[in-house]
């Protein structure tokens, strides 16, 4: 191997600097110096050098575009800070709504007082940035030099796809390319966010090229650059032509030069040699948003890549810090998406799928149409109501709208062009799964299948509810026990629970004897309940364990239940005719009533609870309403406790309310208490009058 002069590393480092210098002009600047020939001479000089002296090869080098060896699998990266999703919005009246929630926050919690560039929170300036249809990702450098790149993955942890992003030309690898970076200093530590979006001309030339070698044709841009980001051979990536904007910076260390608003970020990112979206622009108010929104609109379809919105983020940094973040959101910023496209199709029939809690949903089968990118055969009518409202036939001509660019569904019916022979649409009467009546409530939009214990398409659901903690506690059959069960076809109802055999368990994958024995155990130890955990567990609609305690400790004898109508029924303190409608309907299902004997023949019981004389219930007549965090008590223990005293337990407050319990961070209600003059208890006080009773 020859040993490399001192000319060779200097001609190396000139070479590596000088590409790095006309990347940034070419990405960054849009502003190329040389003819791509020159450019492509002097990249394929450092190739040969390298390869001559492989040890001056590094990973900032402006050769390690071209991809390496495939991986097996890609590595999981945890993010440092959450890489969020965000709101949505898509009318204009959203948007003020999001100005007026960041005004009404910001008076709140600051006074108004809260430095920066904002003087008057009456109008908020946004840094308007067109919302890519790409994919996101995160960059971290080390002393300036690409060190990891990685997805968005579930916002938490991501895919470490840093071999790919290193072969897309606009992202730097080394953080010296020019400007007035050269005059900054380059972070120890420094997170970029940004989008690999794959241009509309690089797009179609890639699927003309497909076409030709007989290949896959991909659906539209964004699915291209993300098939094209995870790709395990970073030598395909390379061939795909991709490119980058960074909007955001997530970590910076030292922090220095201070950044207080969005678009110094942009700007500063842009100074280091990252390419940033030129459409951006600082705008004021909610004014300002809707008019860049409605400017970019128009021109949509001249940008060189696909768009499907503008996010809006409010500008100033100390404004984003003092308003933060909700679970999955930052409050400071919103995308507002665009219309989704529309086209024209047949609606030629419609089902009714059944969901996991029993809900129908009308589904409408289409002669398959392209929009929005994809091919749409299917498309969700949503429900009865919104079928009534938009005056559906089978056969009629539908606008398919791609409802937030995702969900395919039917946006109304051009009525000049129905049929004779169009057939209107019809709830069906009975499960289109199990065949047990369907019930739906007055006033409510959805309809669903009575046959709970019963039904195959909420088999798992049910099981799951029916074996868990609160309900027959049969501990070792969670999500992943009861789904293995389902799919092999060993429990198709609740009562199969009971009769399952111990080497059909040490059947199943990763199932040994002492798992079985334990399991089995579980069960059998399950067997003796109680009345309320019972009901509770059958997972009769709105019957949560409140309502399964107030129904055992008034019928006492689960054949009264089965036999009491609908009247009988709302008799009983907290049941009001909704509920009492879904008591009578599970129980007219003999579906339902074949899986309860089952469940008591394989040996499940309980003691009947006994009459309770007038002393001992001394909380009768009394309502109790519970809000905030308890630390000594669960929420649904002390319910029971009260219930089993007799009181009631209300969910709003009202002049009528006995008591409030007070717990951390209680809300409203705990204000509604003191407007009412309610009397109030702390856990402390709770106890004491439980304990005392």
């Amino acid at each position: 191997m020859k040993k490399p002069t001192s000319q060779i590393i200097k001609q190396i480092a000139e070479l590596k600097k000088n590409l790095h210098h006309h990347n940034y002009l070419y990405y960054v600047l849009d502003n190329p110096a040389i003819p791509d020939s020159e450019y492509d001479k002097m990249f394929h000089e450092l190739i040969k050098l390298e390869s001559e002296y492989p040890e001056l090869k590094s990973n900032d080098s402006p050769t390690q575009r071209v991809g390496a060896a495939p991986l097996k699998l890609f590595r999981q990266v945890t993010h440092s800070v959450p890489m969020l999703s965000l709101d949505n919005a898509f009318e204009e009246h959203d948007i003020e709504a999001f100005e007026r929630r960041i005004i009404e926050r910001l008076k709140k919690s600051t006074g108004g007082n809260v430095g920066g560039s904002v003087s008057n929170l009456s109008t908020i300036r946004y840094m308007a940035e067109p919302k890519l249809d790409g994919l996101a990702i995160t960059l971290i450098y080390e002393d300036g030099v690409l060190i990891t790149g990685a997805t968005r993955g579930d916002g938490t942890t991501g895919e470490d796809i840093t071999e790919n992003l290193r072969t897309i030309a606009s992202i730097p690898l080394k953080l010296e390319a020019g400007g007035i970076a050269r005059s900054l200093p380059i972070p120890k530590l420094l997170e970029v966010r940004g989008e690999v979006y794959m241009p509309k001309a690089g797009f179609h030339a890639l699927n003309e090229n497909a076409k030709k070698q007989g290949e896959k044709i991909f659906a539209n841009p964004r699915n291209a650059a993300a098939g094209s980001l995870r790709q395990l051979d970073s030598r395909i990536t390379a061939k795909r032509p991709l490119r980058f904007f960074a909007y955001a910076i997530a970590v910076r260390t030292p922090e220095k030069p201070i950044l207080r608003t969005q678009s110094e970020n942009l700007e500063y990112l842009k100074a280091l040699g990252f390419p940033v979206c030129p459409e951006n622009k600082v705008v004021e108010g909610k004014e300002g948003c809707l008019k860049f929104y409605h400017a970019l609109q128009k021109r949509r379809d001249k940008l060189p890549y696909e768009i499907d919105g503008v996010v809006y983020k409010v500008d100033d940094l100390a404004l984003q810090l003092a308003l933060g973040f909700v679970s999955r959101a930052p409050r400071w910023a919103i995308a507002h998406k665009f219309p989704a496209e529309e086209m024209l199709t047949e609606l030629l029939e419609v089902e009714f799928q059944v969901g996991r809690t029993g809900s129908l949903t009308p589904v409408a089968r289409l002669k398959p149409v392209f929009v929005g990118g994809a091919t749409v055969s299917n498309a969700t009518l949503h429900n009865m109501d919104e079928i009534a409202r938009k005056d559906i036939h089978i056969g009629d001509t539908v606008i398919i709208r791609r409802a937030g660019d995702v969900i395919p569904e039917v946006a109304g019916v051009i009525k000049d062009r129905r049929p004779k022979q169009a057939k209107a649409i019809t709830l069906p009467k009975t499960c289109p799964i199990c065949h047990s009546a369907v019930e739906r409530e007055e006033g409510e939009a959805v309809a669903r299948c009575t046959g709970g214990l019963f039904c195959p398409a909420q088999r798992k659901e049910t099981i799951r509810h029916f074996a868990n903690r609160r309900a027959m506690d049969i501990e070792g059959l969670g999500i992943k026990m009861v789904d293995m069960l389902v799919d092999v076809d060993m429990l198709k109802t609740v009562a199969d629970i009971y009769h399952l055999k111990k080497k059909e368990l040490e059947s199943l994958e990763r199932m040994g004897e002492k798992s079985a024995e334990n399991l089995l155990k579980a069960i059998e130890d399950s067997k003796k309940t109680t009345f309320a955990k019972f009901l509770y567990a059958l997972g009769i609609r709105e019957v949560g364990e409140t309502t399964a305690l107030v129904l055992a400790n008034h019928f006492r004898i689960l054949d009264k239940l089965i036999a009491a109508d609908e009247d009988e029924l709302q008799r009983i303190p907290d049941v009001g005719p909704v509920v009492a409608g879904h008591i009578a309907a599970f129980f007219s299902e003999s579906h339902n009533l074949k899986v309860i004997d089952r469940l008591l023949k394989a040996g499940v019981y309980w003691e009947t609870p006994k009459v309770k004389s007038s002393s001992e219930q001394p909380l009768k007549g009394q309502t109790f309403v519970l809000t905030g965090a308890l630390q000594n008590l669960t929420r649904e223990d002390a319910k029971e406790k009260l219930i089993a005293l007799g009181a009631s337990v209300s969910e709003s407050v009202s002049k009528k309310t006995s008591y409030v319990v007070v717990g951390e961070n209680a809300g409203s209600k705990l204000t509604k208490a003191e407007s009412l003059g309610v009397p109030i208890l702390d856990e402390a006080e709770l106890l004491k009058l439980l304990e005392k009773r």
